[in-house]
C-alpha cells in the first residue's frame, strides 16, 4: 500500500591498493591546471552521463538515527507507554497527519513533506539485525546482510550501468572511502576539503607529482592502468578545486551542510558524477543518553541542510535532475532506557526526497505493540526495495541480483 572489454584491466583495483597505490585514485595528484586533453575527457564523460541525466545523492546518518522519535506515531498510545518521559507530545510536533508528526526541528522537512517532495519508508531493515554499528553499516553498504560482500552497493551498481568505467562516475565526500563506493572497476573520487584536493607533497616534488606523462601506448596492463588512473586524478582533483572555487550561493544551509554544498558545486560544474555518497559523521545519531535535546539539534542541522541542497539545485536549474536517499544503519529499540536515552535498535525510516518524489507514506508500520526479542521493532521493508527503488524508478536502470543480492520490487514513488 502506499502508506505504504569491456574494458576490464588484467590487474584489478585490489592489486593496486595492495601495491600501496590507493592514494593515486583516492586522494588525486595535483594541479594547478587542466591541460587541453584533460578538458577534452571531462567533456566526453559529462555528455555521456547527461543522456539519461539522472543523479543520485546518499546521505549516511551514521550511529543509528532514532527513527521513532524522527517521524512520530503520535496517535498511537503504545509510544507513549514505551517513552513516558521521551515520548514527543503532539502539541511540540509538526503535524503530517492524522498519525503521524515530525520532530519539532523538522521544519525543513515539515516543507519538503507537505510541498509533496519527500517519502517516508516505514519499517526499513532485514533479518536477523546486528546491534554493531561496524557490522549493520557494512551490511546497509554492500545490500548484504549476514554476509561479507567484498565490494559496496554503490559500487557494485557503477560496474552495472557503466562496466567500462568512465572516470568520476562516483564521487564520495569524506576523509576516507566508504565500503559502500568500492567497486571492482571503478574509482572513486574521494576527498574532504575540496580546495586542498590534492596528493601531499614537498615542494620540490610537486611539479613532477602533477607532471603525468604521455607515454604512447603502452602494452604492460598494469603500467596502462596506473598511468590511465594519474590522469583521472589530476583531471579529478583539478575539477574539483575549480569548481568549489567558482561556487557561490545565496542558499543558507544552516549549521551543518553535510558536505551537501560541496555536491551542488559539482552538479553546477558539469562533474560527470551520477552516484554521490557523504555523511553525516562520527556516530553522531548515537543517542544513548539524555537524548532529546541533542537529536533534535541533529535533526535540525539534517532537515536545514536537505531543504537548503533541493533550494540550491532549483537555483541552478538542477532540481528535476537529482533524488535524495536518507538512511540510517540501525533504528533505537522500542523503549526509553533509563538514561533517558535509546539503545541500538532495528527497522527504522528511510526517507527519499526530490521535486520528482511522490511524497507520502510507504511500506507497512511495524508494530508497537508486537515487538521482536529485545523490545524492537519488526521490519516489514527490506531495505534494498528502497535501493531498488532509487535504482530501477529513478535511475531508469533494471540491474540483476547481483547488485543488490537478490530481486526486490521497487515502490511507485517517481512521477
Amino acid at each position: 500500500m502506499k502508506r505504504e572489454s569491456l574494458l576490464k584491466n588484467k590487474m584489478k583495483r585490489r592489486e593496486v591498493l595492495s601495491q600501496g597505490m590507493a592514494t593515486l585514485g583516492i586522494a588525486g595528484l595535483g594541479a594547478s591546471t587542466l591541460a587541453p586533453s584533460a578538458f577534452g575527457r571531462i567533456a566526453e564523460a559529462a555528455a555521456a552521463a547527461t543522456a539519461n541525466g539522472k543523479i543520485l545523492v546518499i546521505l549516511e546518518l551514521s550511529g543509528g538515527n532514532d527513527g521513532l522519535n524522527t517521524v512520530v506515531p503520535y496517535a498511537d498510545d503504545a509510544y507513549y507507554r514505551h517513552r513516558p518521559e521521551i515520548g514527543l507530545p503532539k502539541n511540540e510536533l509538526r503535524l503530517l497527519d492524522d498519525h503521524f508528526g515530525l520532530n519539532p526541528g523538522m521544519a525543513g522537512f515539515e516543507a519538503l513533506y507537505k510541498d509533496g517532495n519527500m517519502a517516508i519508508v516505514h519499517g526499513c531493515g532485514y533479518e536477523n539485525p546486528s546491534f554493531s554499528h561496524f557490522t549493520s553499516m557494512a551490511y546497509w553498504h554492500t545490500a548484504a546482510p549476514n554476509s561479507g560482500e567484498e565490494y559496496g552497493w554503490v559500487g557494485r551498481l557503477a560496474d552495472d550501468i557503466e562496466p567500462s568505467a568512465p572516470a568520476n562516475y562516483m564521487v564520495n565526500v569524506a576523509a576516507r572511502q566508504s565500503l559502500a563506493v568500492r567497486s571492482e572497476y571503478h574509482v572513486p573520487v574521494v576527498f574532504d576539503q575540496p580546495n586542498r584536493f590534492m596528493r601531499e607533497a614537498f615542494h620540490e616534488e610537486k611539479k613532477v607529482l602533477e607532471r603525468v606523462p604521455d607515454v604512447g601506448n603502452v602494452d604492460n596492463p598494469s603500467r596502462r592502468y596506473l598511468l590511465n588512473i594519474a590522469r583521472s586524478a589530476n583531471d579529478a582533483s583539478a575539477l574539483v578545486r575549480q569548481a568549489w572555487a567558482n561556487y557561490r550561493s545565496p542558499i543558507d544551509y544552516g549549521v551543518n551542510s553535510l558536505d551537501l554544498p560541496k555536491v551542488v558545486s559539482l552538479i553546477g560544474a558539469g562533474m560527470p558524477t551520477k552516484l554521490y555518497y557523504v555523511s553525516y559523521r562520527n556516530n553522531a545519531f548515537d543517542t544513548h543518553v539524555f537524548q532529546n535535546n541533542v537529536h533534535q539539534r541533529l535533526l535540525t542541522y539534517t532537515s536545514d541542510a536537505v531543504a537548503a541542497f533541493i533550494r540550491d539545485l532549483e537555483r541552478i536549474g538542477k532540481a528535476e535532475d537529482v533524488a535524495l536517499m536518507i538512511f540510517s544503519e540501525f533504528g533505537r529499540r522500542v523503549p526509553e532506557n533509563v538514561s533517558l536515552g535509546t539503545d541500538h535498535g532495528a527497522a527504522n525510516v528511510m526517507f527519499v526526497v526530490g521535486k520528482n518524489v511522490r511524497g507520502g507514506h510507504y511500506g507497512d508500520l511495524p508494530s508497537l505493540t508486537n515487538l521482536s526479542e529485545g523490545d524492537n521493532l519488526r521490519h516489514t521493508t527490506d531495505f534494498r526495495r528502497v535501493y531498488q527503488t532509487m535504482i530501477r524508478g529513478w535511475l531508469g536502470h533494471d540491474s540483476g541480483p547481483g547488485v543488490l543480492n537478490g530481486r526486490f520490487e521497487p515502490f511507485d514513488m517517481f512521477t
